[in-house]
């Protein structure tokens, strides 16, 4: 198991910016698939990004693509979530989700989250109209 922690959430005002992070305590994550889920008040928890153990391959929710750009520093152990352009509706509390990959399949990504193992406690966003 990895232990994960979300940082740099907060109130932002619709068409700013924020860069939410996610740090894993105690290993690094070079055999590791990553993710980041949303969920908002009364909605289920919905995907948002992935990021492929060889931290180049990346899928995105439609409603995300072209505003979130996912990256990943393995030597930091740390994911990242860069968030443009903020709309009202990304209004929700964001987790990182982890799970171990073999190196045969280091260039999948996993979309759903029974596929992760391990999860962060959840950063707020609020976008401001």
């Amino acid at each position: 198991q990895v232990q994960l922690v979300e940082s740099g959430g907060g109130l932002v005002q619709a068409g700013g910016s924020l860069r939410l992070s996610c740090a894993a305590s105690g290993r690094t994550l070079s055999t590791y698939a990553m993710g980041w889920f949303r969920q908002a008040p009364g909605k289920e928890r919905e995907f948002v990004a992935a990021i492929a153990r060889n931290s180049v391959t990346t899928a995105y929710a439609d409603s995300v693509k072209g505003r979130f750009t996912i990256s990943e520093d393995n030597a930091q152990s740390t994911m990242s979530l860069q968030m443009n352009n903020l709309k009202p509706e990304d209004a929700a509390n964001y987790y990182c989700a982890a799970r171990t990959v073999g190196a045969w399949n280091m260039w999948n990504v996993f979309t759903t989250e029974s596929q992760y193992t391990d999860w962060g406690q959840g950063t707020q966003v609020t976008v401001s109209t």
